[in-house]
């Protein structure tokens, strides 16, 4: 069939929006119609190489849609059903996932390969394969994805909202309170407030935290990260440092989540600086790939028994959560209407990356 998508040809480029070929989908593989998809800052990493893969490639890993076909094999969702994909596939059988960390699924190493679980390609255009954005291509009207990033969800849940929780929500709120393991009292410190950060913040609030500090040198983001439940805000870690050591008596924070653009190398040692004993840094955004080095006094990491911890997909488990988060949603108890500050069609896909680096988005939607 053919299909609008959003094609990155080269490094550098900007998003070109075109006609692609989409093959049906094959055994254990789905195909989808999209509702929505999120325009998260993962898929900007394409464009600057941070994301190392083989272009060209379909981007979009953060959507929601129904059910069009379903390949050889696929028994768990049928046509008409509504499903929310997760970045991360889970198989359910490898050794990782039998023991409940099926976010480190031994499929997770298929997501920056470019081609599906088989190595053939499902887009096709200008007498090539074209790769998939952890393996779904959400930038496109129509998508094939295999079934263990499929997760069926209720049939009056609103898709537009959905979409963005097999991402930046269960990212950020498990951050804070499955890889941090915030507690009721506890005192939060969330460096950089774009989709993740906000979500950090409500996972944050959501665990009882009783100081919530968001930081973000610009404005309207520090405003926001009040609406999700932060108590205080800084423009910047010196900032920050005075303001946590003030409100703490000199405890510092129990945990300072980075969910910054970039993991730039030196975040970490600022990080350390705002956690006090047994304080944990939770790197959740993506490093430079050629980054080999972090700053920090391991001096204090010693003595002070402080750890670093690495976090993928908030050590969350998508066929579990994501429904938990959307029931969430539905129940009032998470925040995905503000989370979702503008509105796109496929075609201004470039300009809604354009107010994401400007600071204009918390985070923005693509609506098919």
């Amino acid at each position: 069939m053919r299909t609008k998508a959003a094609v990155l040809w080269g490094l550098g480029e900007k998003w070109q929006i075109e006609e692609v070929e989409l093959d049906a989908p094959k055994e254990g593989e789905v195909l989808l119609k999209l509702v929505a998809s999120g325009l998260c800052h993962s898929d900007y990493h394409l464009v600057t190489g941070d994301i190392p893969v083989g272009l060209p490639y379909v981007g979009g890993h953060e959507g929601a849609g129904i059910v069009a076909g379903v390949g050889p094999g696929v028994t768990d969702v049928a046509e008409g059903d509504s499903v929310v994909l997760s970045f991360l596939p889970a198989c359910g059988k490898c050794a990782h996932c039998a023991r409940g960390m099926t976010n480190l699924c031994d499929l997770g190493a298929h997501i920056i390969q470019g081609p599906q679980l088989d190595g053939t390609y499902r887009f096709h255009a200008r007498g090539q394969g074209l790769g998939q954005m952890c393996l779904l291509g959400t930038f496109s009207e129509y998508t094939v994805v295999p079934m263990a990033s499929v997760i069926k969800v209720d049939p009056a849940s609103p898709l537009d909202r959905a979409a963005v929780i097999g991402c930046c929500v269960p990212t950020g709120y498990g951050s804070v309170v499955k890889t941090a393991g915030v507690h009721p009292g506890d005192a939060v410190v969330v460096m950089g407030i774009g989709g993740i950060g906000a979500n950090a913040v409500q996972g944050a609030k959501g665990a009882g935290a009783r100081y919530i500090l968001a930081i973000d040198p610009v404005e309207y983001k520090r405003q926001k990260a009040l609406e999700f439940g932060a108590t205080h805000t800084a423009a910047n870690v010196a900032e920050a440092q005075a303001l946590i050591t003030d409100l703490t008596r000199g405890i510092m924070a129990d945990a300072c989540v980075i969910t910054t653009d970039n993991a730039e190398s030196g975040y970490v040692a600022e990080a350390l600086s705002l956690v006090g004993r047994r304080g944990k840094v939770i790197v959740t955004a993506i490093g430079h790939p050629t980054d080999l080095t972090m700053g920090g006094s391991l001096f204090e990491l010693t003595l002070y028994e402080k750890s670093i911890h690495g976090s993928l997909f908030g050590s969350s488990n998508p066929r579990h959560d994501i429904p938990r988060y959307l029931e969430m949603y539905t129940l009032g108890q998470l925040k995905l209407d503000e989370l979702i500050t503008q509105e796109y069609t496929l075609d201004e896909i470039n300009q809604g990356y354009e107010d994401m680096l400007a600071g204009r988005n918390i985070r923005g939607v693509i609506r098919f």
